[in-house]
């Protein structure tokens, strides 16, 4: 591991009750994700349309100058329809939280998840706060006021 690589703490919230559940893990050695698993209690189904809140079982602590974004897996995507409301999700480094992933199911079929299945992945990545300064104007850029679909379709 390189000397600048972060290091995450996982805290397992119910040790108990949830040790049957893996913590985050890269699942192959070059994975640029890591996979995020559900402890929810008993099976939940989302229903076409709807959004549901599936526990974790762990908390983290991330390095000052870090964040973990929360973002869909592809195959449950592509296959059944399923993502996160709010993708990417945020994780701040100051969060102490249980971690909870917020499926919603875009597909035409309910759709159950089990207890310990793969429901997302999460990346690590290194941000910078920026410095503001209010101006009188701003510089001009060939793009200018340009917005939604400006280039065509």
């Amino acid at each position: 591991m390189a000397s600048d690589t972060p290091i995450i703490k996982f805290f397992r919230l119910r040790p108990n009750t949830d040790e049957d559940i893996p913590l985050p893990r890269y699942m192959t050695p070059q994975a640029a994700g890591m996979d995020i698993f559900a402890a929810c209690g008993k099976e939940v189904t989302l229903e076409p349309g709807s959004i549901c809140l599936i526990p974790t079982g762990f908390a983290m602590a991330l390095p000052e100058g870090f964040e973990a974004q929360i973002r869909p897996r592809s195959g449950l995507a592509v296959k059944h329809g399923i993502g996160l409301v709010n993708s990417p999700g945020t994780i701040d480094a100051d969060y102490r939280g249980e971690v909870m992933i917020a499926l919603v199911n875009f597909g035409k079929q309910p759709y159950t998840v089990r207890r310990g299945d793969r429901i997302a992945q999460m990346i690590i990545n290194r941000i910078y706060r920026a410095g503001i300064d209010i101006v009188d104007r701003l510089d001009e850029t060939g793009r200018g006021h340009g917005g939604f679909g400006h280039t065509g379709v």
